[in-house]
Order: structure tokens, then sequence, then C-alpha cells
């Protein structure tokens, strides 16, 4: 069983997801909810031409890749080329719109010249366990992969010529899979095509579908074969078009830049549109709910895994879709998403599944909560919706009052509750931009009641009760603040400091000024401390470390969330070319495809880690904003 940690690229609509190496090979294939439940442990495909053994679509000494998408769709097409054979295949994934069936089409041309005689084959592994045991079963001239639940159906329009069910994993790379069996407690099976003679110049074109089949819906005996047929007689043609409009229509609505390709780099184009497209694969259509980015981890030997929802995050992310007009989905997060989460407290905790439910954790972020009700209001200003407040106030009141309890334990130096970790994750204790987003939460709620007044003339009682609460916000806005100027100051640094516990220099530090400005732009100790993050954290390339002494992945290499986060301090303080270049490291940063990753490699420049983070692509978003409202871009 191989950790495979890279999504080069992302196919999906709102039930089905699908990743892909940059190289073809299939990754991940999630059903579901973006988080939940993800199907294949292997997907390989492969050719066997004339006598050779099979030659692995994705991986071979003789292959040479480009990967591209169909311009602004989420249709993503693999260019292949066998320099041995002189075999060119075009091999295009999409999903449609409405039907949850993974299409692959093949175009393969032969290039040589002397006759080639093809078979396709195709392998499929699926995750299989205790209380999932998934087994194989050749029917309708399908390859059913099924559990209790669930089937993964693979099929063509094209007659298998062979089927293998149990043992295919030592057989399928000669490129010759046979058995006698057609049904077997195996979750791993292999089935071959022949395509025939393809002579010099020609071409022939073979469609692979992969669906998943919910077993509660259509039945796996009686009624899965009606379906499968159904999927068979889908005009591909049509359904290839009707992909496109729909995505590039897409893209038009969510256009509100107006970004014109003549005016800017062809990069900063490519990921805005690749942002565009991002974020509803990464949406729960019906919660609101928004993932942090497609799993690379299953297994947790790097990090806890990633395919969640931060409130924290969202908090970021939402303003991102609120400026590509996508306002729906950011109320859907905060009326629905965020109210089914919260606590009776009042808290969040540290993340959930987009569908709501409590999501494995390791502690509570007091952030966490304070960015519901900061991001909000952000929501609330572009918007100008009084009823989303309204609606929303009781959640809100529920929430400040669990900061205030935990504002009232640090100030009396009491441990009542558990003590925070950091924005990262790592650190428990008390940390600056847990504190400044405490402040601005507090903030928020002071404008969110002031918003309100106007609605409440006519209660003396809610008049008073109001202004009784915003002369307390207006108190513990004032404690937070006070308390954090004297308490993350460090006088020989002569800086602000992440903590009370190791001084470090952090990138989030500068959330306190950039967006809960808890800290003023124009103070000494604020410029110092800007100065001091440019020699602890900024790396020769350009872009910016999280903090000094970062161990996760090395700690070596810049994260676009600290570049930007930067670029958005040096914005509200007017260093327009220092913001720039910040920007533009990370726009030098994104992949062939558009997408930002969670960290940049100095070396080559391209994204390590996760790649298409959907905070990543939030920050960009945010930054090209402010650049275009300032005429910079």
């Amino acid at each position: 069983m191989r950790n495979k940690y890279y999504n080069d690229a992302i196919v999906g609509n709102e039930k089905l997801k699908v990743t892909f190496t940059n190289k073809g090979e299939l990754v991940r294939l999630i059903y579901g909810t973006i988080d939940f439940k993800q199907f294949i442990e292997t997907y390989h495909v492969g050719v066997k031409v004339n006598n050779s053994a099979l030659i692995y679509l994705h991986d071979d000494i003789n292959n040479s890749y480009k990967q591209e998408y169909i311009e602004d769709t989420n249709i993503v097409v693999t260019n292949i080329y066998n320099s041995y054979f002189k075999l060119k295949v075009v091999q295009k994934d999409f999903v449609p719109l409405k039907d949850n069936v993974l299409i692959k089409e093949y175009t393969l041309r032969n290039e040589n010249n002397i006759d080639l005689n093809i078979d396709m084959l195709a392998y499929s592994k699926a995750y299989s366990n205790l209380n999932n045991d998934t087994c194989g079963y050749m029917k309708n001239d399908a390859l059913l992969q099924y559990n209790h639940d669930y089937t993964i159906c693979t099929f063509s329009r094209n007659k298998i010529s062979s089927v293998q069910i149990n043992g295919a994993l030592d057989s399928f790379p000669t490129g010759k899979v046979w058995g006698k069996d057609y049904v077997g407690m195996s979750p791993d099976s292999a089935i071959s095509y022949e395509l025939g003679v393809l002579k010099p110049g020609e071409e022939v074109k073979f469609v692979l579908y992969v669906m998943v089949n919910d077993n509660s819906n259509k039945a796996l005996i009686r009624e899965l074969d009606l379906e499968i047929d159904r999927i068979k007689k889908l005009e591909l043609q049509k359904v290839e078009e009707d992909t496109i409009k729909y995505w590039q229509k897409f893209i038009k609505e969510h256009d509100k830049l107006k970004i014109n390709k003549s005016e800017l780099s062809y990069k900063i184009k490519m990921i805005y549109n690749r942002s565009i497209l991002l974020f509803p694969l990464l949406s729960n259509s019906e919660t609101g709910g928004i993932s942090a980015g497609f799993e690379v981890d299953e297994f947790k030997s790097k990090c806890g895994r990633y395919s969640f929802c931060w409130p924290r995050d969202a908090a970021f992310i939402t303003e991102a879709l609120d400026i590509v007009g996508m306002e729906e989905q950011t109320e859907k997060f905060y009326s629905v998403f965020c109210k089914m989460t919260q606590n009776k407290n009042g808290m969040w905790e540290q993340r959930f599944y987009t569908d709501g439910r409590l999501a494995p954790s390791w502690g509570y972020q007091i952030d966490e909560t304070a960015s519901v009700v900061f991001g909000a209001y952000a929501h609330y200003k572009i918007t100008k919706d009084k009823k989303f407040l309204k609606d929303n106030l009781k959640m809100f009141e529920s929430a400040i009052s669990f900061l205030q309890k935990y504002v009232d334990d640090l100030m009396a130096e009491e441990q009542k509750m558990p003590k925070s970790y950091n924005l990262w994750e790592e650190n428990e204790g008390v940390a600056l931009y847990s504190m400044a987003s405490v402040y601005a939460a507090f903030s928020a709620m002071h404008r969110i009641y002031t918003a309100l007044q106007q609605m409440m003339l006519n209660n003396k009682g809610t008049i008073d009760y109001t202004n009784k609460q915003l002369k307390m916000l207006e108190k513990y806005s004032t404690m937070v603040r006070e308390y954090s100027e004297k308490a993350f100051y460090d006088e020989s640094k002569k800086s602000y400091v992440r903590n009370l516990e190791d001084g470090k220099m952090d990138s989030s530090m500068i959330g306190a000024i950039v967006p809960c400005k808890m800290l003023k732009l124009d103070d000494e100790k604020v410029k110092n401390t800007i100065e001091r993050i440019n020699m602890t954290l900024r790396t020769y390339t350009g872009g910016y470390l999280r903090y000094e002494g970062d161990h996760y992945m090395q700690g070596k290499y810049p994260w676009p969330i600290a570049t930007l986060w930067m670029a958005w301090y040096y914005l509200e303080a007017g260093e327009n070319d220092k913001a720039l270049e910040c920007f533009n490291f990370v726009v030098n940063s994104c992949s062939e495809l558009g997408y930002l990753g969670e960290q940049v490699d100095n070396e080559t420049m391209k994204p390590v880690w996760v790649i298409g983070l959907t905070w990543s692509h939030a920050m960009f978003l945010i930054t090209l904003n402010k650049l275009i409202q300032k005429g910079l871009i």
C-alpha cells in the first residue's frame, strides 16, 4: 500500500471528484463529499503493443508527457507519447454534471511505419477492510468492485476480451490477464480489451467509464445493469460539449474582477480562473462546508490529513468567494454549516467534515471561534444584508460569550479552559495571532450590533441590551489590545514575538495588523517586527517561511499564505513595490495547470506538498483584488 501524496489535476461534479498525477494516473476517486469516501487504492491503465509486456500509460521509460486543461474547464487532457513504438495517446478525463461517472477517453495514433496490434488493459484495486470488504464481480460486460454500500464499475462500449478477478496484480504487468472466476473475494481485478491492428497513420478511440453506484439507490443485482446500459448509450460528444459550456459559463459568471489576458501575465489569469474552477469542487453544496484541499496523506505519514473544513481557514476563503461572486456559498457556510457545527458553549472545534460532522481533531483553537464572527461581518460588508446578521445574531452572541470567558480566564490567570493551540496547530498556549483574532471578533460584533440598531428602534429593551453589549465589547477589545501590546512585546528584540513561550518570529503575527487591525501600521514596534520577520523568515527567492525553526516538511520551504500575508501588509502600508514582489513570487510558483501549493520549492519554484490548497488560492484572490483596487495591476 503506497502513499500517493500529489494531486496535480482535478476533475469532478458535486458528488464525484477525481484527482490525477501530472502523468495522468488516477490517484483518488472520491464520492459523496469531498472528504468521504475515497475508493481507489490503485488504478492503472496500460497498453500491450504487438508482443510487448504492459506499457503503463502513466509510467514508462519511453513515455513523454504534457498535461493541460481544456481552457476554462475542469476537463484535463494528458498527452502521452511512447517513443519506442511511436504511439501517441491523448487521454481526456472529465466528469459530466449530472452523472457520477468518470469518462476516460483515449485517442491512440500510430505514428510508426509498422502495424501496431494494441490491447488496452485496466487494473483497479479498491480499498477494503474489515467493515468494508470489497470483492470483484464480472457482470454485464463490466468489472464491478462491490462492498455493502457502494459499487465501483469499470466498463466500456467495447467488449471485454479477458478478465481476472483473483491474482491480477501478478499477471497485469505482463499484458495478459486471465481467469476462470466471474466473482471472487479480491479487492483488485483487471480487464483487457482488444483494439486490433493500427496501421501507420491510423488512430482509434477507446472510452473507459468508471462509475460509483450507491447500492441503496440502485441495487447491485437488480438495477445496476440498467444504469450501466444507460451510461453506455450517452452521446459522448454532447456530454462533453455540455460540460465545457457549463464550466466556461461558470468562469464568465464569476469573473468579477474582469481580468484581461492582454493586460496581465498569462500565469495570473491562469491562477485566477483555476481558483474559480477549484472552489466548487472543494465545497459542499448542501451545507456550505469548504474543504482545505484534496487529501494527500490518508495514512498520516507526514501530517494529520487535509480534506476537512477548518472554520478559521474558511473565514479567509469566504472572503475570496465573495470577491468572485459566490456570495450564496459564503452565506450557506455561515448560516448552515456554522450553525450546525457550533457547540452549545458557543465555540467551534478544530475541524469538521464538510457535511458538518466532527472530524478527527487534537485540540481546540480559540481563533476558530473568533474567525467565524469576523469572517461573517466581512461577508456583510460585501452584501449589506442585515437579514443575514439578524438571522445569525444568536450564533454570534454565543461565540462572543465563549470568547469573553476565555479572556476572563486569561486576565485572571486561571486555567479553567484547556490551552488553545496556535494558528499552525503545533504549540499550546497564548499566541499573538490568536489574541488578535479575538480582538477582531469583538470589533466585528460591535459593528454587527451597530448595523442592526436601526432595526431595533421600536424595542426599548432591545436597545438597552444592545447599548450594554456595545460597552462590554469596547471594554473587552481594549483589554485584549492592551494585554497583547504588553505581553507579546520583547524589549530585547524591540519587536513583537509570536507567543509567551519561545519568542520566535512567525508570519502569522502579520495577522495582528491585517486583517485583525489590533496593531497599528504606523507603530514603530510594528515596523520593527516586520523588519525582524524579513531578517528571519524571508528566503533568498523572496518567499516567506511560516516561523523560525519550523520543522514541518523540513521547514525550509516558503508558504504562499505567508508570502501573500506580507503582500497584504505592504499594500496597507503603502509599500506597493514590495507588495508586488511578494505577489509575483507566488504567481511564479504555480503549477503548470495554475494551482498554488501549500509550500514552494526554492530551487524549482514549483508547488510542494498540497497542490490546490484552498487557503493559498483564497489569499491570492484577496491580494489580487487589493492590487486591482489600487491600480497596480
